[in-house]
């Protein structure tokens, strides 16, 4: 066949460029735009033998780069034990394990409990991700001892025969051995969007991929010398960074530490002079003043949000590559999807053979059983010929033109026998046909009713012309039908009630592809583009895309412009494919998605992974991240609402030089029931509206105000108490009514926070109001955290300003809603 070949002995020895390496020179390193060939290995068409593979697994010549994972544990435990705010807890903890009663120490064991829960998600998610991604890793073929078979990556040699199809991913640098119309694309390394033909000798760079064609190459660099190794190895291994969450988090945290140390500074100057007589109760009111600032359990919160995420979607055999995926799918507004293999099965089913122009159906039989057979590596249509119309002639390929999706057609050169030599082609028919061909008329009926039609015809030219298709003749028209997905129906009207826009994107024929989308539901299918004729300018394609949903005969390159053409527009753009013609739109979307049964290379740069190969997994995909996102941004209203009124109370007790109204204790109790124990149960809960950006705007421009209007309440019954309360047992009383209005107050935070109610939201407020009612009846509780209300006319005037303030918050988040909507 076309451009097999082999290198002839005689090169360098493969190997002697030492463990890892190549048998090329130091300095012929490969530079992906302007290659360097070095010297080629002998190319070995059986590839090593066993006592071959032993010796450089001896020497270490091995694809030693760590197979995709998650942190190790080490790191998980690294992560949630030594984090800046803990180490600032930590100290304040062992201080008040000294100088304070056991009760002011509380906050220490829950830090303690909550580091605990974050490393136990955390370590469930490892186990739950190091298993998926087992399940899908790629497998390259490989040939040893004459024998062909698929190993992990991490177990290919130096020097290794390394087999390519379509689809497959180049997973080290090596060099052609074997070439049949071998095509790879490198874009996604020198940013080159035509894929390159390779031929013997050629070299290959790990990270690129076969978009048409196969061979075989020879493993010259494996492990970190190979060329994308190391970032491949960054790119595939999960993480938590790189989110508008997680970064608006941090900005936050930035912010709150520079707020803590001139507060805490202050604070401690004021207590140790209010409090001069008394230096241990000094130093446990400033603690207490101290520890509430820190919103700890926001992090926490956030990082179990996203494990149990991870947890949810891996039972549903979804691999998520990159764990802010999850958050961007929440933030998706239009998806686009590949038609083949994401809403229709893979396989395919030969329903007609139409001989055209006379043709005999006995010829043309043998004609698509001969194209069936020169084909080591069919497609789902080509695989759907070759089981209705097995190989039976003695034809012989002379040469062979795979399957392409930027020219929709293949081909192959027979020598027939009986001395006839003919060149045919396959392909779509409106590529093919000139137009106007009275066969075009048949074939739209045909694709109006979603059937697939393909196109046999008879070159005119060798089929190494560039314009081999020009003068074809038709001879038979292949129908093919397409299995329809039983979920697809149901995903697409779950992407319409959520207001997700869903564009069909393929390279079929756009009547065809609407047929199909209309079988399923999709509005506006009635309604095709054909590709071939859509605007080149970016805001015009944008304005075509707004407008419609089905597109056909779409390029590769294409995919990838309407992509960029709907993001420029503002939209947050999920792609689902499984082809190699895929990668690329899947590289430049914001979340690719690809099924878990497609090419190696969309698994390889997709985000996330449907392993189960099912399209109704995305709408839980979709659903887990609106509920993470959504329920974080909820909740850390309500830390950093805490922390807004603890630095606040801290300036006021400074600024007016008296005792801070707290304890450690009181705070804690106050922390655990109105925030803690809630905003676990809320950041758990369902969660179905869209994710919208802006997180730090949308989460302080409720947790301001809040904040403010509780510290002032607070702090305004706290002076009232002292003016009211005389004698030593004033102080216990003053703190008593301040922790009575401050708990209302945010209580009513909480409340708000909860919306909409559902039962259990309902009897979570209720429980943690009882909680602390408890609290305030039952006397050993009383003198555990020192909780007494004394008298009835202070602890009444505590409940009115609560009353007061939450009111004027109810006012305030309604008109901060309206006035600054985000």
């Amino acid at each position: 066949m076309t451009q097999r070949a082999e290198i002839e002995p005689g090169g360098p020895e493969p190997g002697s460029g030492g463990p890892g390496g190549a048998a090329i020179d130091a300095g012929a390193e490969l530079d992906p735009v302007h290659p360097v060939r070095p010297p080629a290995p002998r190319f070995k068409h059986g590839g090593l033998t066993t006592a071959e593979v032993a010796e450089r697994v001896a020497r270490g010549a091995v694809n030693d780069v760590p197979v995709r994972s998650s942190r190790s544990t080490a790191d998980i435990v690294r992560a949630n034990v030594f984090t800046r705010f803990n180490a600032i807890i930590g100290v304040l903890w062992v201080i008040m394990l000294i100088v304070a009663p056991l009760q002011d120490s509380l906050f220490g064991y829950v830090i303690i409990a909550n580091t605990g829960i974050g490393i136990i998600q955390e370590m469930r998610a490892k186990k739950t991700l190091d298993g998926l991604a087992v399940i899908g890793e790629a497998k390259p073929s490989v040939r040893r001892d004459g024998r062909t078979a698929e190993i992990s990556t991490s177990e290919i040699v130096l020097d290794d025969v390394i087999e390519l199809g379509p689809g497959d991913k180049v997973v080290v640098d090596g060099t052609v051995g074997e070439a049949e119309g071998l095509e790879i694309d490198e874009s996604l390394l020198t940013g080159e969007a035509d894929p390159v033909l390779k031929k013997p000798g050629d070299p290959v760079m790990s990270g690129s991929f076969v978009v048409a064609g196969g061979g075989a190459f020879t493993a010259t660099k494996v492990g970190r010398e190979a060329y994308a190794a190391q970032l491949a190895e960054e790119a595939t291994r999960f993480t938590l960074v790189h989110s508008e969450l997680r970064s608006g988090i941090s900005t936050i945290l930035k912010y709150v530490t520079w707020m803590m140390i001139p507060t805490s500074i202050g604070l401690i100057i004021s207590q140790l002079v209010v409090k001069d007589d008394n230096l241990k109760d000094a130093i446990a009111r400033t603690v207490g003043g101290i520890v509430p600032m820190i919103p700890e359990g926001l992090v926490l919160l956030t990082s179990v949000a996203f494990a149990i995420g991870v947890i949810r979607l891996g039972r549903k055999q979804c691999l998520v590559q990159e764990l802010p995926a999850i958050e961007g799918l929440a933030r998706v507004d239009v998806v686009c999807l590949d038609k083949t293999g994401t809403l229709t099965e893979g396989g395919m089913d030969v329903t007609e053979l139409r001989p055209l122009g006379g043709a005999q159906d006995t010829y043309v039989k043998k004609v698509l059983g001969a194209l069936g057979e020169s084909d080591p590596r069919p497609n789902a249509s080509l695989q759907a010929i070759i089981d209705a119309y097995p190989d039976s002639a003695e034809w012989r390929c002379t040469e062979s033109l795979p399957f392409s999706s930027a020219r929709k057609y293949s081909g192959a050169s027979f020598s027939e026998g009986d001395g006839e030599n003919s060149t045919w082609l396959l392909g779509a028919p409106d590529v093919l046909l000139a137009a106007g061909d009275p066969a075009l008329d048949e074939i739209n009926g045909l694709n109006e009713q979603g059937l697939r039609v393909l196109l046999l015809a008879r070159a005119a030219r060798e089929l190494d012309d560039a314009a081999v298709a020009s003068g074809a003749k038709p001879t038979a028209l292949i129908v093919l039908e397409q299995r329809l997905r039983p979920d697809a129906a149901d995903t697409l009207r779950y992407f319409e009630d959520q207001k997700v826009h869903a564009k069909v994107i393929s390279g079929d024929n756009a009547v065809s592809v609407g047929a199909v989308a209309g079988k399923l539901g999709l509005p506006g299918a009635e309604n095709t583009v054909d590709a071939r004729r859509l605007p080149a300018d970016r805001a015009d394609m944008a304005k075509v895309l707004d407008e419609n949903a089905v597109f056909g005969r779409v390029t590769p390159q294409q995919k990838r412009d309407m992509v960029g053409a709907l993001q420029s527009k503002g939209h947050t753009v999920a792609m689902t494919g499984d082809g190699v013609n895929d990668v690329l739109a899947l590289k430049d979307a914001d979340i690719g998605v690809s099924m878990g049964s497609g090419s190696e290379a969309t698994r390889a740069v997709a985000q996330i992974v449907l392993l189960n190969n099912s399209f109704s997994t995305l709408p839980s995909v979709v659903a887990e991240g609106r509920r993470v996102i959504g329920n974080i941004t909820r909740v850390a209203t309500l830390f950093l609402t805490k922390t807004v009124y603890s630095v606040l109370l801290a300036i006021l007790v400074v600024c007016f030089q008296v005792e801070y109204p707290f304890l450690p204790r009181h705070l804690t109790l106050l922390s655990t029931l109105t925030i803690g124990i809630p905003a676990f149960f809320l950041a758990l809960a369902p969660n179905k509206e869209r994710a919208r950006p802006h997180f730090v705007k949308r989460v302080m421009r409720y947790a301001i105000p809040g904040g403010v209007i509780a510290a002032v309440a607070t702090f305004v019954t706290y002076l009232v108490a002292r003016d009211h309360y005389t004698g030593p047992e004033a102080l216990q009383a003053e703190t008593s009514a301040a922790t009575l209005t401050l708990f209302l107050t945010s209580m009513w935070v909480l409340v708000i926070i909860a919306r909409p109610y559902t039962w259990w939201r309902v009897a979570l407020v209720g429980a943690m109001g009882g909680a602390f009612l408890i609290v305030l009846v039952v006397p050993w509780l009383q003198n555990f955290f020192e909780l007494k209300l004394v008298g009835t006319q202070l602890p009444w005037t505590a409940v009115g300003i609560a009353a007061a303030a939450s009111a004027l918050i109810e006012v305030t988040f309604r008109w901060v809603n309206r006035r600054f909507p985000a």
